[in-house]
């Protein structure tokens, strides 16, 4: 079959978050892009609670309006549970200036009304549509092959390639840049509930992380459509002796937990359960001779922190501003002005998600004798500002949190974790 032939500036790989806001971000700067996504949407993905740093990049792009319609629940922070334990954030109380709330979204429609933003602004969205080849010429051009739903291949001879593939990782795939994560394996089980239980006023839309056992913990995300995802997350021993189906297992799990049992007993799922394990994974490179992958096709960490759509709009918005400067002649240092800035962010939240996993920062949340300036400083982290050098939680990151856990133990009565 003959192939079509077409040309773009920028080809874009993946219509989620990263890949939606470097498009947005190419066509700002007046150069030619093309989305291409795998799937069809909506389509269902994890990452369902957002951070206040999302919002500066929703607004930068003119995409926040297209999200403020929906009506998704506000998120004004965070709260943390343990039995009696009780630790809430509140991100208008932070240290670093930003925004101050966010949402908490169903992430088919959010990732849907993304994209559906970008055809509003004449930016051309090709749903089932793969990447299968990649040619980058000595110029760092690229000639890239794309097949349809409908096996109809393209080439599109692409300026620059920008990979926000997520966990499809085109480029990785194709180009063997896949590494594994230094994290432990860990099993991931959750659902979206109906929730008539839910308790009335802020406390019944809050995000809650509950800590389970000390390496097992739930998320409890409502969400203003009525339903409310719930999610365990641990060591995959765990999820040993519960029942194989997969609804039967998440009642059995629920059951397990004073915090929840109550409420979502014998309630209706309204998504099937599913299980994700062996999430973490990494890249061996970020960019090379004419491409760059951003949002998850670089690394994903772990979800206890919510950052993995900060992520992909912080670093599909850097390499996208710096592919345009390169396009228009400037002199662009990707190594330093992309991969060690996200890698900044990147590291700070994994010394945060190290320290939740080695109970660093349960003694430090459920503790009575934290400071109201630390726990902004840490607030701060949690509202997605890890790239805010003057916070001494961002710069020194592992060592403030070791060192200031090192210190409670010595003075505070050990952390009691659920049986």
């Amino acid at each position: 079959m003959p192939l079509n032939s077409e040309k773009t500036d920028v080809l874009v790989v993946g219509a989620g978050p990263a890949g939606c806001i470097a498009a947005a971000i190419v066509h700002k700067n007046g150069l030619k892009v093309r989305v291409v996504e795998k799937l069809k949407f909506p389509r269902f993905v994890i990452g369902e609670s957002l951070l206040p740093r999302v919002m500066d990049h929703l607004e930068e792009t003119g995409l926040l309006e297209e999200i403020e319609s929906a009506g998704f629940q506000k998120k004004f922070g965070a709260k943390f549970v343990m039995g009696d334990y009780v630790c809430d954030f509140n991100f208008a109380d932070q240290f670093s200036k930003g925004w101050t709330w966010t949402w908490q979204v169903p992430r088919a429609q959010f990732d849907h009304l993304l994209a559906s933003g970008l055809v509003k602004k004449g930016i051309s969205v090709e749903f089932e549509t793969s990447l299968t080849s990649i040619h980058i010429n000595e110029d760092e051009s690229s000639m890239v092959t794309v097949e349809n739903a409908q096996g109809e291949k393209t080439t599109i001879h692409a300026r620059y390639v920008i990979d926000a593939s997520g966990y499809g990782r085109a480029l990785p795939n194709l180009l063997g840049l896949n590494k594994e994560s230094s994290f432990d394996p860990r099993k991931t089980h959750f659902t979206h509930f109906r929730d008539p239980n839910r308790p009335e006023g802020v406390e019944g839309n809050r995000i809650t992380a509950v800590v389970h056992k000390q390496n097992v913990w739930i998320w409890v995300i409502p969400f203003s459509n009525g339903n409310t995802s719930v999610g365990f997350v641990g060591d995959p021993s765990f999820f040993v002796g519960f029942p194989e189906d997969a609804e039967a297992r998440m009642h059995a799990i629920v059951a397990t937990n004073p915090f929840l049992k109550e409420r979502f007993k014998d309630q209706e799922m309204v998504l099937s359960p599913r299980t994700i394990e062996g999430y973490a994974i990494s890249s061996t490179k970020f960019f090379d001779k004419g491409y760059v992958t951003v949002g998850n096709a670089t690394e994903f960490l772990d979800p206890i922190f919510s950052s993995g759509v900060t992520f992909a709009m912080e670093s599909g918005s850097t390499a996208a501003k710096l592919v345009c400067r390169k396009l228009k002649g400037e002199t662009v240092d990707f190594q330093t002005e992309y991969v060690d800035h996200m890698m900044q962010g990147i590291n700070t939240f994994r010394s945060y998600v190290a320290a939740w996993y080695n109970g660093d920062l349960h003694q430090i949340f459920f503790s009575e004798n934290k400071t109201e300036e630390i726990k902004k400083q840490i607030c701060s982290v949690l509202a997605g500002y890890v790239w805010d050098l003057s916070n001494p939680f961002v710069r020194k990151n592992g060592q403030a949190i070791k060192s200031l856990a090192g210190v409670l133990r010595l003075n505070e009565p050990a952390i009691v974790y659920p049986n």
